[in-house]
């Protein structure tokens, strides 16, 4: 199972899950909002045990994941939430629904600094509460009655998402540590004392060789004075 971003071409397949699964339906377009809105908040899950035959058959898409940020949050926090979440019937009970929930949760803090995630449920799925509130760990804030177009109640949940910020500062310390664990070792060990001679003549002593001994300045040609021998022997012959 692959769970990657959502892209454009995935909608129709994502409507197909949602039509199939629930109650609560979107347009083409609505789907569209939210991918090119917020482009790193949404996720699908490819089975990739039933690649495309051919470049044009579509992906096995077994589930998805529709979130969005707050634009304009009533208590000033930033903050994201989920739009909708599906999964296949023929997929489920494999940690899907988590694992989309999740990856979208990371992305909200990475990306937009969020704070946390709201979302809404229907008081009688108790599958997506179980979900939502002993798996994911949400607590529910209100109940809002009649929010859906059948006149069910809603619970409103929310989830807060320091959790995640800490992990994000803790594997960058981490990094950090690694890093300067690898840069001493290099030091003492003198790999990076010296990265290798320079190139040419730059950076180096004119009055030095590549191996490092002193040069001496040895007369040649004219400075020996062949030249005038030459010129003398010459001139004797003549």
């Amino acid at each position: 199972m692959d769970i990657r971003l959502l892209r454009s071409s995935d909608i129709p397949l994502i409507q197909h899950a949602n039509l199939e699964n629930l109650p609560e339906n979107y347009f083409l377009k609505y789907y569209l909002y939210h991918a090119l809105s917020w482009p790193q908040l949404s996720f699908v899950a490819v089975d990739v045990s039933r690649p495309p035959k051919t470049a044009y058959d579509y992906p096995k898409i077994v589930g998805y994941v529709l979130a969005k940020m707050e634009e304009e949050p009533t208590d000033g926090v930033q903050h994201g939430h989920i739009t909708s979440l599906s999964v296949m019937r023929t997929h489920r009970r494999l940690g899907i629904a988590e694992k989309l929930m999740r990856q979208s949760q990371l992305a909200m803090v990475e990306t937009f600094g969020a704070h946390y995630v709201s979302l809404h449920v229907r008081v009688s799925n108790q599958a997506a509460i179980h979900l939502y509130r002993d798996t994911l760990g949400f607590k529910t804030e209100k109940t809002e009655s009649k929010y859906y177009a059948d006149g069910e109640d809603a619970f409103c949940m929310k989830l807060e998402l320091d959790f995640i910020r800490e992990q994000i500062r803790e594997e960058g310390e981490d990094t950090k540590d690694k890093k300067k664990k690898k840069k001493a070792g290099k030091e003492e060990n003198g790999e990076d004392a010296d990265e290798g001679e320079a190139v040419g003549d730059v950076g180096r002593d004119p009055n030095t060789g590549s191996n490092g001994e002193q040069k001496i300045k040895v007369k040649v040609g004219r400075g020996l004075g062949v030249g005038e021998l030459i010129e003398k022997v010459e001139s004797k012959q003549s």
